[in-house]
């Protein structure tokens, strides 16, 4: 069912200085800083098995859980962003570093090949017997992403062998046959690594375990859910759980029954990955019709503006229909993230500007939004609207953002082109050189752009040894009125599903000249986002725009905006690294008429000002102030 293929990270080149300032700054800053706070938090020496075994530094909640079961998950995704980083940029000090934590992993692996320091150190009589809460698969999914991860960059395979041997011992302890546990994970994820470790081992062992894990998942066969059956023979009540009931990991109903996107949005979105990646290799037309019905659900009334998901901070996830608030939104930066993940797969099985779209938005507005200018701060939570209290920090006691972000950025490049028998789509611009295979040889492709500040591009092909094929070229939603070129000559714009698909026998020198109109435009939300009545967001390109109170002279949330104001987009090369805001002429309640009173007969008198609106990722990269995504109309 996999029509195409994602072109990896390590075979494109990025050009274009909007992602190549990005990668060079998780190079630089992001992936040394983020080492040193490992060290600072203990995170990178409980992988030592130190002893004597050293007190909590992460307390137990009330529930008994502490997120320090976790931290082998954040060793996988640095040395998974660092693998990524290596395959630009060389680095004999990284490299070193993370044959040390191989070294360390390697030790204190079991005989058995089990390997996950919490239990090894602390409690090893309790192995496998809280997966629904205490993330061991987890962590194995993120240790062997980054074993694969660092295999691909360098070619070592010492870290891809001890995670093997792990895997080996899952699947012999987890599994339908006698004496094995009819358990999957809690928390998704070692799925994905699973399929990834298929494709770089070609070990078919690896796909056959995830597709157990996701076909086993809320399959109860008319017995008790593993779930409970776990909790009873550890010796608590099921009716105990901290939340609702199994929707919160996605495993209320087998996956293929799956219509409504529930729970924990993290979870949720590695699953559906992993549905997607299951669906293409197994050619499983249920499977796909499960993605799509669940994808239809979160981006037609669960996804915010800026592609995040989950409004809850109480499960980190979904609630009901419409749900959108600003002021507490949660939409987590990891989910965003996992929802590229997903996109992606989606595109490979069906070539679908849809999906392009929401990966194009999740990537360049929630999940950037998670990562400092400075590359060194970080939001886990990311609020739509904000009374200044809302701020980046240097760390979070539970971490996970900050590597999943930088994996995301350091692995860019592997979601600008996919590629088929006789075929390249061309998801994303931005700047980006590859050559691939083809009709039967192979061509140098290179894109040239100001994206996403102008949807000027230019591709320059030269082809060797191919026969005719087609270049599909991604027009975004948000782009009416596109236009393009072949050697200078305007073509007809044939578009299939949101993209421009050009067939030819080309030859060395051909050029494609791509116009993407990139005007400034308002954004309404459904009427049941009740939070959202009689306001506006802004957009230009990918990017939607907020407005912070550094920029403006009357206070954001007392900014309204005529129905009829011009937006106009300006340049600003000198303000944050060089960004293009939007400027529109704007009223404000004069907030002096009101003299004492807290209520009036009456409304202000209105003040004329201008409305300055910037990308939302970029917000707070200054000093904490107030913010709004959606301003009164």
């Amino acid at each position: 069912m996999r029509i195409y293929a994602s072109v990896p990270f390590s075979r494109v080149k990025i050009t274009g200085d909007f992602w190549h300032e990005r990668l060079e700054t998780v190079l630089t800053r992001t992936i040394p800083s983020q080492l040193k706070m490992l060290e600072k938090s203990d995170i990178r020496g409980s992988i030592k098995l130190p002893k004597p075994v050293p007190p909590l530094t992460q307390p137990r909640r009330p529930n008994g859980f502490t997120v320090q079961v976790f931290w082998d998950s954040d060793i996988g995704k640095w040395i998974e962003a660092a693998s990524y980083a290596l395959s630009h940029r060389r680095d004999p000090d990284v490299e070193a570093e993370i044959d040390a934590m191989v070294d360390d992993l390697a030790k204190a692996q079991a005989d058995d090949g089990y390997l996950n320091c919490w239990y090894l150190q602390r409690e090893p009589e309790n192995r496998w017997t809280n997966i629904r809460d205490n993330h061991e698969m987890y962590n194995a999914g993120h240790l062997l992403e980054g074993a694969v991860a660092y295999y691909q960059a360098t070619g070592k395979d010492r870290f891809l062998k001890i995670m093997e041997r792990f895997c080996d011992h899952i699947a012999a302890t987890f599994g339908p046959n006698p004496g094995q546990k009819r358990g999957y994970p809690g928390h998704q994820e070692i799925e994905l690594a699973l399929v990834r470790a298929w494709h770089a081992t070609g070990k078919r062992k690896y796909l056959d375990l995830a597709t157990y894990f996701i076909d086993e998942r809320g399959n109860t066969d008319g017995v008790e859910h593993y779930f409970d059956i776990e909790a009873r023979e550890r010796g608590q009540d099921p009716a105990a759980y901290s939340f609702a009931g199994h929707e919160y990991s996605q495993a209320h109903l087998p996956v293929r029954q799956q219509t409504k996107v529930v729970g924990h949005a993290v979870r949720a979105m590695y699953m559906y990955a992993a549905m997607a990646d299951l669906a293409a290799e197994h050619n499983d037309a249920a499977l796909k019709a499960a993605c799509e019905a669940l994808w239809r659900d979160v981006t037609e009334r669960r996804m915010y503006v800026t592609g995040g998901f989950g409004p809850s901070e109480h499960n980190e996830g979904f609630t009901k229909d419409f749900d959108l608030p600003n002021d507490t939104s949660y939409a987590e930066t990891c989910a965003s993230v996992a929802m590229v993940f997903w996109a992606a797969r989606m595109l490979n099985l069906d070539l679908d500007g849809q999906y392009a779209d929401i990966l194009e938005l999740a990537l360049y507005n929630n999940s950037l939004a998670g990562l400092s200018q400075d590359g060194e701060h970080y939001f886990y939570d990311n609020k739509l609207e904000s009374d200044g209290s809302h701020h980046r920090w240097a760390w979070h006691f539970c971490p996970c953002c900050t590597m999943n972000v930088a994996r995301l950025v350091a692995s860019v490049a592997g979601y600008f082109y996919g590629v088929a028998d006789s075929e390249i789509a061309v998801h994303l611009y931005g700047g980006a050189e590859t050559t691939l295979p083809v009709a039967g040889g192979q061509v140098t492709l290179s894109e040239t752009s100001n994206y996403p500040w102008d949807g000027k591009i230019r591709i320059d092909l030269t082809p060797e040894g191919t026969g005719p094929f087609t270049l599909s070229l991604r027009i975004p939603s948000w782009s009416e009125g596109a236009t393009a070129k072949v050697n200078g000559e305007a073509i007809d714009m044939m578009i299939e599903r949101g993209y421009l698909k050009i067939t030819r026998d080309w030859a060395a020198g051909d050029t494609v000249d791509l116009d993407l109109p990139m005007r400034p435009e308002r954004l309404y939300a459904h009427p049941d986002v009740r939070h959202d009545v009689g306001r506006v967001a802004l957009r230009r390109g990918p990017l939607v725009y907020c407005c912070e109170q550094h920029d403006n002279d009357q206070p954001v949330n007392r900014l309204r905006l005529p129905r009829n104001a011009a937006l106009t987009a300006k340049a600003k090369p000198d303000l944050l690294g060089g960004i293009t805001v939007i400027e529109a002429a704007a009223k404000a309640e004069d907030a002096n008429a009101w003299a004492n009173h807290l209520y009036a007969t009456k409304r202000a008198p209105e003040i004329d000002t201008v409305l300055t609106a910037v990308p939302y990722y970029i917000w707070c990269n200054r000093e904490p102030n107030p913010m709004q995504v959606w301003v009164q109309e």
